[in-house]
């Protein structure tokens, strides 16, 4: 069976979960671009209990024709504003340091905040390859050639998750039960479930994938 997903950035396990369970995977790339949610942000679980890390971001170049109509994903441009890059490195040293796994993984994650990639959609599926590399799963990922709407894939009797794996307000997900692994600062805060990819990565290695 195929599932329809959006794009992320260091999306959650959830997001990875439909990666290595499902058939084929088709990743919307004609969505219009929303803020605040995994397109370009991630949740990571730090001393301090959860945080959001966002990336900024532009509207790209549209043509005179297409002024007034939504950004879409495809289009969206990774904006230099706040050094976004440096902080988001360094919140995850600060949350993942002691880690049983940051050592091992930070020279493969690195480069994604030292790099200067421009546009969305690129950077957040070369991040989607090398996780799946880090995590040793080879899911069948394709590329929309235009927007699916529900109805579509419904038609189609593809599995829509667009709106299932959002941070605010998700739709039911049914086949996503989140499971205990180890946290550093669990004892603090409890486990907190459905973390950014990276924390199940720096936390559990190469036994993650035993949690998708």
């Amino acid at each position: 069976m195929t599932s329809l997903l959006s794009s992320t950035y260091f999306g959650p396990i959830q997001w990875y979960q439909k990666l290595n369970r499902y058939d084929s995977i088709l990743i919307e790339q004609h969505d219009s671009f929303v803020k605040q949610t995994y397109r370009n942000r991630c949740i990571i679980a730090t001393a301090n209990g959860s945080q959001a890390l966002s990336m900024p971001t532009s509207p790209g170049n549209k043509d005179k024709g297409d002024e007034g109509m939504p950004t879409t994903v495809n289009s969206t441009i990774i904006s230099d504003h706040g050094n976004w890059r440096h902080v988001h490195w360094n919140a995850l040293k600060s949350a993942y340091g002691e880690s049983p796994f940051f050592e091992y993984y930070a020279d493969d994650i690195k480069p994604f905040f030292t790099g200067k990639w421009t546009d969305l959609y690129s950077f957040n599926m070369d991040i989607c390859r090398k996780m799946c590399e880090l995590l040793d799963i080879e899911p069948n990922i394709s590329l929309t050639d235009h927007y699916i709407s529900r109805e579509e894939a419904c038609d189609l009797g593809i599995a829509d998750f667009r709106d299932a794996i959002r941070p605010k307000h998700p739709l039911p997900d049914p086949d996503f039960e989140p499971r205990r692994y180890y946290q550093v600062y669990e004892q603090r805060h409890g486990f907190l479930p459905n973390m950014s990819i990276i924390d199940l990565l720096f936390n559990m290695g190469n036994e993650s994938v035993l949690w998708l």
